[in-house]
């Protein structure tokens, strides 16, 4: 077990609950994106202890793809009543329905891409001027450049070269009518700091974090999971393995590694002597080389 000072989690809190504070104080209607994964469930957690005892002052966002984990679901609708949040849905069904987006075919076919649309389509209706979400700058390296307050265009995209500074973290929440911002909380956090703190704060988290068996087949160097909505190539052999999940997204693209670990403290150790990031089990990171940051760019998370 690795010997980890419990101070610079503190820290991190504190730092963490500022920002939310501040967008919840600069901006009329923030709102915080939550996708049942871990990243997101420590800032709601940091979000409902930054006002308690009142209840969180904006709403949560969820961009319901139709093809999450159903465990991911269960979650999410039993944490909702937990942490008393208000629960905003937003579906990449309904936007296939509209003819706003197309879907993809093929075995290899995705919604994960569509949810820009389904997103931007949620902010606008809802008139949010600022997004918190949970990327951290450890993850990737479209993420490791943003802002912690990242300025949106009218049309929600994100130029990497026009962000304002932050320094000493003054926080620049100033946009025009249209624009919004995206606001990201835990940016200076690490995966080993989110793990620690869901230990620290005994959080629950979604049950396919943990080790689990479960039908699965290998594709690309990756172990998905069978889904009615994900064709088999031939070759393919789908057999029952122990498995867990190291991120949570859609089941279309993103890969389990196989694991033991039953525990946080499993968990703990296994992330202390990871080889591969996190994301190096997302299939939507692998399309490019840029694929975060073109997705970005587009409008994404």
């Amino acid at each position: 077990m690795v010997n980890y000072n419990l101070d610079q989690l503190n820290e991190l809190e504190s730092e963490s609950i500022y920002i939310i504070r501040e967008a919840a104080a600069q901006f009329e209607r923030p709102a915080l994106l939550f996708s049942g994964g871990k990243d997101s469930i420590v800032m709601s957690w940091m979000a409902r202890k930054a006002f308690y005892p009142a209840p969180i002052p904006f709403p949560l966002v969820h961009v319901d793809t139709g093809h999450n984990f159903p465990e991911a679901i269960e979650y999410r609708d039993m944490y909702m009543k937990l942490i008393n949040a208000n629960l905003i849905v937003g579906l990449v069904q309904d936007s296939i329905n509209q003819g706003k987006v197309k879907e993809e075919k093929g075995p290899r076919a995705s919604r994960n891409a569509l949810q820009t649309v389904t997103l931007l389509d949620t902010v606008a209706a809802h008139k949010f001027n600022a997004l918190m979400g949970g990327a951290r700058r450890d993850e990737e390296k479209a993420r490791a450049k943003e802002r912690i307050f990242s300025h949106r265009d009218e049309f929600g995209q994100w130029d990497p070269k026009n962000q304002r500074p932050e320094l000493w973290m003054l926080l620049n929440g100033k946009h025009s009518i249209g624009e919004h911002f995206r606001v990201f909380p835990i940016s200076n956090w690490t995966e080993m700091d989110v793990w620690m703190y869901i230990k620290k704060e005994n959080i629950p988290i979604p049950s396919i974090y943990f080790s689990h068996e479960r039908e699965v087949f290998e594709r690309d160097g990756m172990v998905l999971s069978t889904a009615p909505f994900i064709p088999q190539i031939e070759g393919e052999k789908p057999e029952k393995r122990i498995v867990r999940y190291r991120t949570v997204g859609d089941m279309t693209c993103t890969g389990a590694v196989y694991s033991s670990a039953s525990t946080i403290d499993d968990i703990i150790a296994e992330v202390t002597v990871a080889r591969t990031t996190e994301r190096g089990t997302r299939a939507d990171d692998k399309r490019t080389e840029a694929a975060m940051e073109d997705r970005k760019k587009a409008g994404y998370f």
